[in-house]
């Protein structure tokens, strides 16, 4: 046995590990069936803020693949668990795209795009496919004029995998901002246990049958790490076998894609049943 066998729940990135851009990797498809057909269950864990769960949903369902709400666990989510914990009835100015926007306002937390709102009381910062120069400039007067606001981004990913490559992410978005304001956020999305911890509450499974499976070492891998939860590095993102030989951070499966990942669980199943 090889350890997978006893794997019963996939935590899963999606850029970089299911799809590139809006296509799925080959045989992601057969890997998510093979889950269901196998009595496991599957959920997206996402640093991606650009697209709401329903945005997902629909999305999945393009490509095939039939998913609900409780096949998601976004950044969004998380960062609106935690915004209202501290900015409950507050205003946050938000640089991100107008559907992480609608979900915060869906999770009842109050939100603008407007610099000008003289009740802002903490800023954040996001993927955001909608960016402008207007807005890295709204932000860095409204972190250096006022330095009381808080300052929250819902993850630290510098690239985000699409098809061609890599384009710019949260994190490359704040590393830029911080060359002009000389401030760091508090970031929320992965390696923050934030989700995982959400998603083995809401299922039917223990920890020890969780399995997180991405492409990013630093973001995913270390989530996995920080979690207790196993972790399996697929190549088809932005990660290598040697940067993860030459990191801190410990996987204990690496497969070129999630196929291979599905082939070999459900043959490991197959033999658990068998024995």
């Amino acid at each position: 046995m090889n350890g997978l066998e006893k794997i019963r729940l996939f935590l899963l990135d999606i850029d970089g590990t299911v799809c590139l851009g809006d296509h799925l990797i080959p045989g992601a498809d057969r890997f998510l069936s093979q889950i269901r057909r196998n009595g496991g269950e599957f959920v997206f864990i996402t640093n991606n803020t650009t697209r709401s769960v329903s945005d997902y949903i629909a999305l999945f369902e393009r490509l095939g693949v039939p998913t609900g709400p409780e096949n998601f666990l976004t950044a969004s989510l998380a960062t609106a668990d935690v915004l209202k914990g501290k900015y409950a009835q507050e205003t946050i100015y938000v640089l991100g795209t107008e559907s992480l926007m609608g979900e915060l306002r869906q999770q009842g937390l109050r939100v603008t795009c407007d610099p000008e709102d003289p009740t802002i009381a903490c800023v954040l910062a996001s993927y955001d496919n909608q960016l402008t120069y207007q807005k890295l400039t709204d932000v860095s007067r409204l972190l250096t004029l006022r330095k009381d606001l808080g300052y929250m981004a819902t993850n630290p990913d510098l690239v985000c995998p699409v098809d061609f490559g890599f384009v710019p992410d949260c994190g490359a978005i704040c590393e830029m901002l911080e060359h002009a304001v000389k401030r760091r956020p508090i970031y929320i999305g992965k390696p923050s246990t934030c989700m995982v911890d959400m998603a083995i509450r809401r299922s039917r499974f223990e920890k020890e049958q969780a399995l997180i499976v991405g492409d990013r070492l630093y973001t995913d891998i270390a989530c996995a790490n920080l979690s207790g939860v196993s972790a399996a590095l697929v190549l088809s993102g932005e990660s290598t076998r040697q940067e993860l030989q030459e990191s801190q951070y410990f996987a204990d499966f690496v497969f070129p894609s999630v196929a291979e990942l599905g082939d070999i669980w459900e043959k490991s199943r197959e033999i658990l049943t068998a024995g």
